[in-house]
């Protein structure tokens, strides 16, 4: 999983976060709403600037997973992705649908088992050598041979028979069976001549060297761990060059530093992890020069069971409470979670309510347990579940295990996040009246236990993307790790044959309505097995300096997000205060710049809207 933005992430921490969108749609326009942000008033290390360049200063409370994007997964490392590197196609920030990226068009062969995509003949890498569809085909053909360039995005080429360059600008795509996800690969393609030297992809995490060799609109140019990544215009990206000379993202453990360093102005915006808390935004809505984004996530907030750890091969590991594996425990503990006590008293409004997988924002896929389905706050009615599945109480009012010893769950929790802390405060009260004792377990690198499978339960939160592919493959068997040695795509080692094979199912429905119901069956599945207790579809509460930057893009246009998008519009359009372009709106809504792009899709398709990763231990895209 995307492991939330503010809890997971790959291999390295639990995964992140994730969300894809499936669209189909003829010749249409890049709309791009302009919004607001603020660089850096000061330069400190890793700020870069000097002279007169307009530095843009990014306050995180995540740090990188990998610089690879053959591995990266946590939100704030795929996002770096996205600004150095083109995908095949991107998503348009005012609505979400598929629009051009490296590609300019695309088409399927009427059987939909070929698909061929016209490669930009615009687009050069940073190092001037021109951005091909063998750099595109190398990539899919890496992934598809190597494990360990497919540890990140590998769910995408699984279905792949054969990947061609015939010319340097058309792609040819040829499945094994229909495939859905074929407008929304999200996979940054990277240069053939940079990546072919590299021997062992499941270690080389692209920071050796800089700087790095892209095509997107910024360039990676420095990176120090756990402290800062910075990145410097591309002058020759195809759409422009952005307005801001440089853009850095600077890594606090401490939240509340975060904040007071916009105030002071030593940043432009923070995202917080990924969100502010209510207290830090109503403490930021009447400063000066401040303005605060609050508007519907595309995350979602949630406890996972550990299932058992497993591997393909069969393997057991990790030391999750045998108790746990029983579906009568799993939802006996989820009746005793009050999701709307939650969304009231931890994110004091700024949330929904939590069921399904997929966030509100994403209609199309969003899930509703039916009145007799959904698993209601019910204290008592838990009790008697536990009590049915023979886990009793003894005279001292202890939830004994089946092994006569009190039940005490372990709870990994990420220190940085204010909010696992909050919840778990709770979790030890509404289970204490159930006998049952937690242990939390706050570290700041989560994703060594989590992969470990050395944990009991564990905070959980994916980003999804406008098509919710990915999302949902990293609880199929299929994202079981190979052995346990090794680093697989699965969030927290669900393997369920009845999932997995509505997924199967999912991935080759080309018809969005049909498909919408699929997506919605497997999130049903999720709900009812109790592996996954979604709680809350958290805000994207955020804030940045007005004196700092002027305007830039919020996704969707209308009430969306500026950190963590699905594309790389919001620091690409954003303009400096001081600059005299005001891009046509100082608003944080913004205006809109029209881009016409010509799109060859497959007459029938319609537009799917889907969802992507999320993060599990330290923060997932």
């Amino acid at each position: 999983m995307d492991r939330q933005d503010q809890h997971g992430s790959r291999r390295t921490g639990h995964r992140p976060w994730r969300t894809r969108l499936l669209a189909a749609a003829g010749a249409g326009a890049l709309l791009l709403a302009s919004g607001t942000l603020a660089p850096a008033a000061s330069a400190k290390e890793g700020d870069g600037g000097g002279g007169g360049d307009k530095v843009l200063t990014v306050a995180v409370a995540q740090s990188v997973d990998s610089l690879s994007p053959f591995l990266a997964v946590r939100l704030l490392s795929t996002s770096i992705h996205r600004l150095t590197y083109e995908y095949l196609t991107n998503y348009d920030p005012e609505d979400n649908h598929v629009i051009p990226g490296l590609a300019t068009e695309w088409k399927s062969s009427p059987d939909k088992l070929t698909w061929t995509y016209t490669i930009r003949s615009d687009s050069k890498w940073s190092d001037g050598e021109q951005a091909t569809a063998e750099d595109a085909a190398w990539t899919f053909n890496k992934m598809m041979t190597d494990p360990g360039a497919a540890t990140a995005n590998g769910s995408f080429v699984g279905n792949f028979a054969k990947v061609t360059a015939p010319s340097p600008t058309q792609l040819v795509i040829r499945l094994k069976k229909p495939q859905a996800t074929m407008t929304a690969l999200d996979v940054p393609i990277v240069p053939k001549h940079v990546w072919e030297k590299v021997d062992d992809f499941s270690k080389f995490n692209n920071d050796e060297k800089f700087p790095i060799v892209g095509n997107g609109p910024f360039v990676l140019t420095d990176y120090k761990p756990d402290s800062y990544v910075r990145l410097k215009a591309n002058e020759d990206f195809w759409r422009g060059a952005p307005k801001f000379d440089e853009l850095v993202f600077r890594y606090y453990k401490d939240q509340d530093a975060a904040v007071a360093a916009l105030r002071k102005g030593e940043v432009s915006f923070v995202a917080g992890s990924p969100s502010l808390t209510p207290a830090q935004a109503d403490s930021l809505k009447d400063e000066e020069n401040i303005h605060v984004n609050d508007a519907p996530g595309r995350r979602f907030y949630a406890l996972a069971t550990n299932p058992g750890a497993r591997a393909k091969d069969g393997t057991k590991f990790g030391d999750g409470d045998p108790s746990l594996l029983d579906q009568r425990v799993r939802n006996a503990l989820f009746m005793a979670v009050d999701r709307k006590a939650i969304v009231d008293k931890v994110f004091q409004g700024h949330a929904v309510e939590g069921a399904g997988y997929i966030p509100p924002r994403f209609s199309s896929y969003f899930f509703e347990p039916s009145a007799g389905q959904k698993l209601a706050y019910d204290s008592e009615a838990a009790a008697k579940l536990l009590d049915e599945a023979g886990y009793r109480t003894n005279a001292d009012g202890k939830r004994l295990g089946k092994d006569g010893k009190p039940l005490n769950y372990r709870v990994l929790c990420h220190a940085t996040d204010p909010n696992d802390k909050a919840v778990g405060k709770y979790l030890q009260e509404w289970w204490g009246e159930l006998g049952i004792s937690i242990t939390l377990d706050c570290l700041d690198n989560v994703t060594d236990p989590w992969l470990a499978g050395k944990y009991d339960l564990a905070f959980d939160g994916w980003s999804v993307n406008p098509d919710p592919d990915f999302v949902l493959s990293i609880h199929t068997c299929d994202a079981l790790p190979a052995t346990p040695k090794d680093t697989g795509a699965t969030d927290n080692f669900i393997c369920d044959k009845t999932y997995d094979e509505l997924y199967a199912k999912q991935s080759a429905e080309y018809d969005a309505g049909k498909r919408a119901e699929i997506v919605k069956q497997m999130q049903s599945r999720l709900y009812d097995t109790g592996y996954m207790n979604v709680m809350a579809y958290p805000n994207a509460v955020e804030a940045y300096r007005t004196d700092q930057i002027e305007s830039i893009t919020t996704m969707p246009s209308a009430a969306g997000n500026i950190y963590g998008q699905d594309g790389y519009w919001s620091w690409w359009s954003a303009v400096p205060a001081d600059s005299g372009d005001s891009g046509g709106s100082s608003s944080s809504t913004g205006t809109v710049i029209g881009i016409a792009a010509g799109v060859v899709v497959l007459v029938g398709l319609g537009v799917l809207f889907a969802v992507r990763r999320r993060a599990s231990a330290d923060d997932r895209e």
